[in-house]
């Protein structure tokens, strides 16, 4: 009997068929359904801390406009530039406090609403070519300027021209047709804000001391990582997408400033402050002297500036519950040891001491070391923050993950395989563990998928 011998070309077509089997056998069950398992108050805080998160969501919801004046945005300060006019546009999956909504979700179908910014109050901006309607709520970087310099920054969606209570005002929105074609503009989705104040709590030794406890294993994995920290004090930063932000109060006070242009106490002066385009006093967003009975008193939240609001709701705010458990989610989480995810998803941090009610050394699961880590040439985006560099990026936090509808910092995908099969690319620190994922058994991976999706 002969034996047939495959051809050179033969292999890669019967490998490829192979795999695609393998794929077609297990799936992303996709985002939980049934009510959101996040966006309450931590559940020990005290009557006056619950009322106060309470009174702080409200100010999360506000909508702004330039001056406060138009009915149903009673806030002031938007732009000139911006990506949204309210908190609540971008962090609002599966509610408020989340991160990006999207068509179909479980919770709601709330279609992308940067596009009917673009116009909103006569404005006369077009939406950009990446802002879809099933998409994510999209912040816009350039990577290099014109004359080749490293960039960075963000370059807001839409500018208030045109605006009912911008009159006057001449500010073109950015070349972004330009910046697509020539490759030269990457995204961010927004992160989410639940149980943020729990992160905050846990000092840079238990973050330090959880990183030591896995070097061996890491280093056997190929898995480096390092945390970003402050250019001031050194103390490690911990929020953002690269860890950019060392406090809550930072990361509320930049996402003021520059997703919605209102300048605040932390960022005081306005962007892109083109002539006739500023119509407020800076910081256009401050403490309250006088309460609204012109009083010199009143609750925390009335009399604190709108971010010291933001960064209470982040702090105060409850982690996501995840679902309970079952037979395939308990082998599920097995395996995401076994192959080396929690190398960096850590299971389990513990805070120091709170002053919140309830939140001091508590052992909670945020499923991340909160340090950087290099991500290989297929999620690069060559920009750098701090002391992170253009291919690294904080790990994740996947608490809340089976609820969320976008994954990895562009929100490119919405199915769990693909963004696992992402972190796998050249000079990346998961290729050993996707290697590892890969290797499972289709059972084992929709056990894992599973456990991702329970959390």
């Amino acid at each position: 009997m002969k034996c047939r011998r495959f051809s050179p070309v033969a292999l890669p077509v019967v490998t490829l068929l192979m795999a695609s089997l393998q794929l077609a056998a297990q799936n992303d069950p996709g985002p939980r359904p049934g009510a959101p398992a996040a966006g309450g108050p931590y559940p020990t805080l005290n009557s006056n801390e619950q009322a106060v998160f309470n009174q702080a969501a409200q100010v999360l919801a506000e909508i702004d406009s330039v001056s406060g004046a138009i009915a149903g945005e009673p806030g002031s300060g938007l732009g000139p530039t911006f990506n949204g006019n309210s908190c609540t546009q971008c962090h609002a999956q599966p509610a408020l406090g989340g991160s990006s909504p999207g068509l179909n979700s479980p919770q709601n179908s709330i279609a992308n609403p940067q596009i009917a910014l673009a116009t909103l109050d006569g404005a006369t901006n077009a939406v950009p070519s990446f802002i879809t309607a099933n998409g994510p709520m999209l912040e816009a970087r350039f990577v290099k300027n014109p004359n080749g310099t490293p960039d960075g920054g963000v370059h807001d969606l839409y500018t208030i021209q045109g605006r009912i209570d911008a009159t006057g005002c001449v500010l073109a929105q950015p070349d972004f047709a330009t910046a697509v074609s020539q490759d030269n503009v990457i995204f961010r989705i927004p992160t989410p804000l639940f149980g943020l104040g729990l992160v905050e709590a846990t000092s840079d030794q238990a973050l330090l001391d959880n990183l030591s406890a896995t070097a061996s294993a890491r280093a056997a994995f190929g898995i480096a990582g390092s945390f970003n920290s402050s250019g001031n004090d050194g103390t490690i930063t911990r929020f953002g997408w690269k860890a950019q932000n060392n406090s809550l109060l930072m990361f509320a006070g930049e996402a003021y400033n520059v997703e919605m242009g209102v300048s605040n106490e932390v960022f005081p002066n306005e962007r892109s402050a083109a002539t006739g385009c500023v119509y407020n006093n800076s910081p256009e967003d401050l403490t309250h002297l006088l309460a609204e009975d012109g009083s010199t008193s009143g609750t925390a939240s009335a009399m604190s500036s709108d971010v010291v609001n933001f960064a209470l709701f982040s702090r105060l705010s409850a982690p996501p519950t995840p679902a309970p458990s079952t037979a395939s989610t308990v082998r599920g989480a097995a395996l995401f040891t076994s192959v080396g995810c929690s190398l960096c998803h850590s299971p389990t941090l513990t805070t120091g001491t709170s002053p919140y009610t309830g939140m001091s050394n508590v052992t909670y699961n945020p499923y991340s070391d909160f340090a950087l880590h290099k991500m290989g040439t297929d999620l690069q985006d060559g920009i750098t923050q701090g002391g992170a560099k253009g291919n690294q990026f904080r790990t994740a936090p996947l608490w809340g993950v089976g609820q969320r509808l976008f994954f990895l910092h562009d929100g490119r995908t919405t199915d769990l395989i693909q963004a696992i099969q992402a972190h796998s690319s050249s000079a990346s620190e998961a290729n050993r563990v996707v290697t590892n994922y890969n290797k499972l058994k289709a059972s084992q991976k929709q056990d894992l998928l599973n456990f991702l999706r329970s959390l």
